[in-house]
């Protein structure tokens, strides 16, 4: 009965599993053809049609990329869609029934579709191809042109240099309805209302005029025309939630709300030719038509599973973390969120945790039968520990057996496991920032130090080290304010008696013990170069003796030390030979180990020394208990090295070349190895001779993705209630949130619908700075090289014809005869037919030599030259549209006012400025600080102070007047440049620039995005999150965040003005300080 009750289980499931699901979930972007009686949609990265009625939909397409946007040709018959195929999305078009898709585009940019022009003979689609060479937008990746294509394939023709997302033909091809963008801001958030949000416009193409369609403050999106075109749906969220909302074309103000749904948006929306609406909610599609209720779509999907559902997996790179055995034979390392041990000598790898969820900190115990670690599971980061079983195993990499129990299973949070330096207790951090000790007998939890003394800004980054005898803990902690960390001690036993060590008011973190507990060092950046602007500073090794002896000990020479050694050994030996008591002798040893540390608190800032020659880039250090040799991992140029001081010889040299990322390091039980990890490579050292080993692993394991999202999904969502930097989480009820998307786990495959299913989670939030993201990591995907230069986009004959070239671009060259106007008819012998595209031609060509053949149609001369094109030309794009500002601002000046763009919130970006403020334009009578389209970073008090100087002397050699005081700030006035596309730190400078009273705001309202954010990369290293952490109030008290700035002067850049070359707020902020200085 059994066995007949397992059968008809197991065939059951099959069936549902190859025949088909009811009901199933997240069927996203879908679209309703034109005749009424089909819907296309993505599910599981396929696309599926399915009768408008509803029914059993069928695939038809079933790659492993991921397909999805599909719109429909006017006759119902084809479909285009975008996918990743060949590692971009490129633009696709297929059959109705089904079929071979035929790839249409052919640029790496990614093409997204919008929609087949009425004729059906064309695609409408958005890439950052290239703009026109006249155009004054910023050259931006979120201002995406308007381009078409045959729907055969052929010629790109560019529509619109400016963002027309959506973009959709009227009937009569007399306007182009579409959505705008403005800035950086997350596809998918919700509720916010501020400048950067999306609104609906119609292109006039007779006119060239673009008029705002939408009104309401927040976001509208997915335009479409009614069957007449004399109406406009469009989905907004005027009524709280997104849903759909239409208005006559000749009268936007008279709007008719068409859904109502509350809690989740509407998306997607699509119409057929009589008016049948189409969209998606709350995991599912809907129709609607005039003056009816919405019907849900019933749908049943026939399809196997594209990949198994567990899959064997054999790592050997990826290692996050890593831990060394007493002995120096094995290391234990994570990856993939898993505790792996491998031999040192041997590569022999054994897998330690089987769970889905994620596993850190693990570190041996300190007789090396045991693992520490940290792993979150039921609701909660808890710690674990796991022992060999079998008497005869003594090493955890060719072990067979394993068990593993539970240290402390708590609600409350628990990370950064380490054991006592005797192994009978453990102490750890709780809420990511209380420490406290439990005994691994009693289980007793005492508290060693409170939660008023630190913050953690991302997981890991709190430090903590037990004193060799058990009794102390060296710990960061921020006495002051976030962000200026101090070393402190603070007793094991739970008195929370807290001793600032260091007390210099700059940053002195990460405090190791050393010379077996009668020193520490640690990383201070009081020596050492700050960054001229924004955080950053380098930082030497210092070593803290905690007593007079250890101090004169390490003052020796290396003279004296050998006498002191020699005469050590001599005494140790007679002792041995005296003590002819062994129990004796055992108890004297166990009074020796259990000895107090010597500490002696009075003048410990007289018994500091600085250990490196130089400041630098330090990501580890660690000292010899000899105290003979530091090592440490310093960055000076390419990445960290490993470096080593020998403070006997007196000699720093290079010790391996890494040029990796940042690690730790460890010394076995001895010190003479000492282990590190170089970004994701585990890497060990002879101490003696600087001899390298690479230690290799083979990590095994069976993936179960969708139980791995499963537990990624509990992880975001945890994450975020548990540091967002509003604890009231915006009012939202974030519980109800958690259930509803965690329903379609069970319907999602691939990380492209996870990653937007989280940002749609995210988004419910309303915050910047949210969001989820995939990176997919493709092999060897299409790259279109870029020969520098702008071509004409109205020319219609054979080959290109190049309308500007890009200063330092390919075609740049001294000895070149290519000029505007030239015509490269061939690339490499294949000559460019006016109808096809030439992108095929580049693809993977940069840095390669690529043959042109060109022409001068004013000279009628024909040539041919060799080039290399590059793999992009953004920072050549970037650096022609500042030159142009400054020309033009110079131009509208006559001479008078400077420019100056602030590229991003961080120091490469503030030494130009600061260069050019005080350089370029110091004799200017007045200066543009342009701050549009910058991403943020953290800048604002240094430009700030930059420009708020004001004079109080002048310094006059021998009666010459010759300068004034301060030297190094903008003393005359200044004007600052804002529009929507401000970011993070871009708006707190606004806020700063406006509080304190400096100057002008000119442009557009900047929205309030002022959070600082931690960007985590999760277990599935293709996969991250955005988290906004630490909020940033005014002076009234109010977070900045969701808090619009607005400018002084308010001024936007019309499409039909700056497309043009004319930059509209550039230009009145140059109106603005000419009267400002005139009326002086």
């Amino acid at each position: 009965m059994k066995k007949l009750f397992f059968i008809t289980t197991f065939l059951t499931a099959l069936a549902q599993s190859l025949l088909g699901m009811d009901s199933p979930q997240w069927l996203r972007y879908p679209s309703i053809s034109p005749d009424g009686q089909t819907i296309v949609f993505e599910y599981d990265g396929d696309l599926f049609t399915i009768s408008s009625e509803g029914g059993t939909a069928t695939a038809i397409t079933s790659n492993q990329a991921y397909d999805y946007q599909p719109v429909w040709s006017p006759d119902s018959k084809t479909i285009a869609f975008a996918s990743d195929r060949y590692g971009n999305f490129d633009l696709f078009t297929i059959a109705a029934k089904g079929g071979t898709p035929n790839r249409i585009t052919f640029n790496s940019k990614g093409e997204v579709p919008s929609s087949f022009t009425p004729d059906g003979q064309n695609i409408l689609f958005s890439s950052t191809i290239s703009d026109d060479y006249r155009n004054a937008m910023f050259p931006s990746g979120v201002l995406p042109e308007l381009y078409s294509v045959p729907a055969k394939g052929g010629k790109v023709s560019q529509i619109l240099t400016s963002p027309a997302l959506d973009a959709k033909y009227s009937k009569d091809m007399k306007y182009i309805l579409y959505r705008d963008s403005k800035g950086y801001e997350d596809h998918w958030r919700k509720h916010h209302t501020s400048a950067v949000t999306r609104d609906i416009y119609l292109y006039d193409i007779a006119n060239k005029t673009h008029k705002m369609f939408s009104t309401f403050e927040g976001e509208d999106l997915y335009p479409v025309f009614n069957t007449s075109n004399d109406e406009i749906y469009y989905l907004t969220e005027k009524s709280g939630s997104f849903n759909v909302w239409k208005a006559p074309v000749k009268n936007n103000t008279q709007l008719t709300q068409i859904s109502t749904f509350e809690k989740h948006p509407v998306r997607f929306l699509s119409i057929s030719d009589k008016n049948k609406l189409c969209y998606f909610w709350n995991g599912e599609i809907y129709t609607q038509e005039e003056g009816k209720a919405p019907v849900k779509l019933q749908v049943k999907i026939a399809v196997d599973n594209k990949e198994n559902e567990v899959s064997y997996e054999k790592l050997s790179s990826g290692a996050t973390e890593m831990s060394v055995s007493p002995n120096g034979k094995e290391v234990a390392f994570i990856v993939r969120g898993e505790v792996f041990v491998t031999a040192v000598d041997y590569g022999t790898t054994k897998r330690i945790t089987n769970t889905p969820e994620q596993e850190r900190s693990v570190s041996f115990s300190p007789d090396g039968k045991a693992l520490l670690y940290a792993s979150e599971r039921n609701g909660s980061w808890n710690l674990y520990q796991t022992k060999m079983t079998r008497e005869e195993e003594t090493q955890f990499a060719n072990s067979t057996i394993l068990k593993e129990e539970a240290v402390l299973e708590t609600e409350a949070e628990t990370f950064q496991p380490k054991y006592s330096p005797d192994g009978k207790e453990v102490a750890f951090l709780e809420e990511r920032v209380i420490l406290k000790v439990i005994n691994l007998e009693s289980k007793k939890v005492r508290t060693i130090l409170g939660k008023e003394w630190n913050y953690s800004y991302s997981d890991g980054d709190q430090h903590y080290d037990w004193s060799p005898d058990g009794k102390w803990f060296l710990v960061n902690i921020y006495p002051h304010t976030i962000f200026m960390p101090d070393a402190a001690m603070v007793d094991a036993q739970g008195n929370q008696k807290v001793i600032n060590l260091t007390e210099s008011g700059y940053s002195d973190s990460e405090a190791k013990w050393s010379l077996k507990g009668n020193a520490m060092i640690w990383f201070t950046d009081k020596r050492g170069y700050r960054s001229h602007g924004s955080w950053g500073s380098q930082s030497d090794v210092y070593v803290q003796f905690f007593n007079q002896k250890a101090l004169d000990d390490f003052k020796l020479s290396k003279e004296e030390k050998e006498i002191n050694e020699a005469a050590e050994k001599a005494k140790k030996e007679d002792d041995k030979d005296a003590d002819k008591d062994k129990k004796k002798d055992k108890k004297d040893k166990k009074d020796e180990k259990e000895e107090d540390l010597n500490i002696e608190f009075t003048g410990m800032e007289d018994r500091q020394v600085c250990l490196t020659i130089n400041p630098s880039n330090l990501s580890d250090a660690i000292l010899t208990p000899d105290g003979k040799k530091l090592f440490y991992l310093s960055k000076f140029e390419d990445g960290y090295d490993l470096w080593v001081n020998d403070l006997e010889e007196k000699e720093t040299k290079k010790v391996l070349d890494l040029k990796g990322g940042g690690g730790a390091m460890q010394f076995d039980k001895d010190a003479k190895n000492l282990f590190l990890m170089s970004g994701n490579s585990i890497i060990k050292v002879d101490v003696a001779t600087n001899k390298r080993k690479d230690i290799s692993y083979t990590a095994e394991m069976y993936l179960d993705k969708a139980k791995e999202r499963e537990y990624l999904f509990e992880h975001v969502w945890r994450t975020m209630l548990r540091k967002f930097y509003d604890p009231e989480m915006h009012q939202l009820d974030w519980e109800f949130y958690k259930s509803e998307y965690k329903r379609f786990l069970p319907y999602i495959n691939n990380n492209h619908d996870f990653a937007e299913m989280l940002s749609e989670l995210l988004g419910e939030l309303n915050a910047s700075h949210t969001g989820s993201g995939y990176r997919s990591g493709s092999k060897n995907p299409d790259q279109t090289a870029e020969l520098g230069a702008f071509f004409d986009w109205d020319y219609d004959g054979d080959g290109l014809r190049i309308a500007e070239i890009l200063e330092k671009g390919p075609l740049n060259q001294a000895d070149s005869k290519i000029k505007a106007g030239t015509i490269i008819e061939k690339i490499d012998g294949i000559t460019i037919p006016k109808n096809e595209s030439y992108f095929p031609l580049l693809n993977h060509k940069a840095g390669k030599k690529v043959l042109l053949a060109l022409y001068n149609p004013y000279t009628k001369e024909r040539w041919e030259e060799t080039v290399k094109p590059v793999s992009s030309i953004s920072t050549l794009l970037y650096e022609r549209w500042v030159k142009k500002r400054q020309e033009e601002c110079e131009r509208l000046s006559n001479g008078r006012i400077g420019y100056v763009h602030v590229k991003g919130m961080d120091s490469p970006s503030y030494r130009k400025v600061y260069s050019e403020v005080l350089g370029k334009y110091a004799t200017y009578e007045a200066i543009i600080v342009d701050t549009r389209f910058n991403g943020g970073g953290w800048l604002h008090d240094d430009l700030a102070t930059l420009l708020s100087g004001e004079v109080y002397s002048t310094l006059s050699p021998r009666g010459q007047d010759f300068g004034t005081e301060p030297l190094s700030k903008w003393k005359k006035p200044s004007a600052v440049l804002i529009s929507e596309s401000n970011y993070s730190d871009a708006c707190a400078f606004p806020y700063v620039y406006q509080t304190l009273k400096l100057g002008k705001l000119i442009g557009m309202p900047v929205p309030g995005t002022m959070t600082a954010v931690w960007w985590e990369t999760l277990q599935d290293p293709s996969l991250y999150f955005g988290m906004p952490m630490v909020g940033v109030k005014d002076t009234k008290g109010k977070y900045i965040e969701n808090q619009q700035i607005e400018p002084d002067i308010k001024v936007a850049n019309k499409y039909e003005v700056v497309t043009k070359g004319d930059d509209q707020q550039l230009k009145k902020g140059v109106e603005s300080l000419l009267k400002e200085i005139d009326n002086k």
